[in-house]
C-alpha cells in the first residue's frame, strides 16, 4: 500500500513537472498579450506596432494590444517590462541602439540585461529633411548656414542617444559648426514642429512624413542608409557625402521579453514571429508604412548590438554624451 502510495506520489509531481513546461506552453496563450510601443501614437513605431500586433493574433489566436509608454528613448517601456511578470505577456520594440548607446546616455533604474530578444523585423529608413519651400536645398547648404550662423539652425528628434540624434550630431562635429538639437517625444510632433516652422530641418523616419513628401510639403536632404531609395533618387546617403562612418549605424528593430520568460514560450514567441515576417501581408504593410522589413533571429539580434555598441559608443563618448557607471 505505500509503496503504491508512493508510487502515485511520484507520478503526480513528473505530471506536475510536465504541467510546469511543455504541456503548458502548449497553452500559452490564454489571454492577451500587452505589446509596448515606446513612441507616441500616430507615430511610425507605433502604426507599426498595431500592425504587428493584428497579424500576431491571427498566429497566437488571443488579441494583442499595443501600449504606449513613450519618454527617456524608450526606457520608460523598458522599465515597464522588466517590472511587469515574465510569463511571456508582456513584450516590446526596441531599436539595437536602445542597449548599445541610449542606456550609456542616461541613468537608468534597471538592468538593460534583463531584456533579452525574440527576434529583428524592420530596419529603419531615416535622414534629414526640411520643408518643401525650405531654402536648403541639400546637406551642403545646410552646414554653409550654420557655419556663417553659429548656434542659430534648430534641428529636431526623438530619442537621446538613439541614431536619430547621434548621427546629425556626429554631422555637425566633424563639419565644425554649432547648431541646437530639439528633442521630443515622438516623429509625429516633430513633423507638426516642422511644418509649423518651429525648427529648421527634422531628423526623422521616412514614414513619419512619407505623405508630406509625396505631397510636396516635406523634402528630404540626405539618408543615413547604405543605399538611395527608388522613391527619391536624387537624395544622397551620408555616405556619398563624406560621412563613411555613418554606415556603421543601421538602426534595427527588435521584440524583447524579460530575460526570465519560460524558454518554451519563448520558442513559441520565436516561432510565431519568424511566421509574422514571413507572412506576405507583414511584407507589403511594411513598405505601405515606408520602412523596410529585416529579419534577426535572437542570437543574430545580439550582434547587431555588439555591433551597434562598437560603432556608436565611440561617437557618443566624443560627443560628450557617454555617462560613466
Amino acid at each position: 500500500m505505500c509503496k503504491k502510495m508512493l508510487l502515485m506520489g511520484l507520478m503526480l509531481f513528473v505530471a506536475g513537472n510536465v504541467c510546469l513546461g511543455s504541456v503548458c506552453a502548449k497553452e500559452y496563450p490564454t489571454k492577451p498579450i500587452e505589446l509596448v510601443c515606446m513612441f507616441t501614437p500616430g507615430g511610425s513605431m507605433d502604426l507599426w506596432s498595431r500592425m504587428v500586433a493584428e497579424i500576431a493574433q491571427k498566429q497566437l489566436g488571443q488579441p494583442v494590444v499595443v501600449l504606449n509608454k513613450p519618454g527617456a528613448t524608450g526606457s520608460i517601456a523598458a522599465a515597464d517590462v522588466i517590472s511587469s511578470k515574465a510569463d511571456g505577456y508582456k513584450m516590446l520594440f526596441l531599436s539595437n541602439f536602445f542597449k548599445a548607446t541610449t542606456v550609456k546616455t542616461q541613468k537608468v533604474p534597471f538592468d538593460h540585461n534583463d531584456l533579452v530578444p525574440i527576434g529583428a523585423m524592420l530596419e529603419y529608413r531615416h535622414g534629414l529633411c526640411v520643408r518643401g519651400d525650405s531654402p536648403f536645398k541639400n546637406l551642403q547648404d545646410v552646414l554653409d548656414y550654420a557655419k556663417k550662423n553659429p548656434g542659430k539652425l534648430k534641428w529636431s528628434h526623438h530619442g537621446r542617444g538613439s541614431t536619430i540624434h547621434i548621427i546629425p550630431l556626429s554631422i555637425f562635429k566633424k563639419a565644425g559648426v554649432q547648431t541646437i538639437d530639439v528633442p521630443y517625444k515622438g516623429g509625429s510632433e516633430q513633423l507638426m514642429a516642422l511644418l509649423g516652422g518651429h525648427v529648421d530641418l527634422s531628423s526623422n523616419v521616412y514614414a513619419i512624413p512619407k505623405e508630406h513628401v509625396k505631397a510636396g510639403k516635406v523634402r528630404f536632404l540626405v539618408w543615413y542608409n547604405a543605399q538611395r531609395f527608388s522613391e527619391t533618387p536624387g537624395v544622397p546617403t551620408v555616405i556619398e557625402l563624406g560621412f563613411p562612418e555613418i554606415e556603421k549605424l543601421a538602426t534595427v528593430v527588435i521584440m524583447y521579453v524579460h530575460k526570465n520568460t519560460p524558454p518554451n514560450i519563448k520558442k513559441i514567441l520565436v516561432d510565431t514571429f519568424k511566421k509574422i515576417y514571413d507572412d506576405p501581408e507583414y511584407r507589403k504593410a511594411v513598405e505601405k508604412i515606408g520602412e523596410m522589413a529585416r529579419y534577426g533571429t535572437p542570437e543574430q539580434c545580439e550582434v547587431l548590438v555588439k555591433q551597434a555598441e562598437e560603432a556608436g559608443v565611440p561617437i557618443i563618448k566624443e560627443l560628450g554624451l557617454y555617462l560613466e557607471k
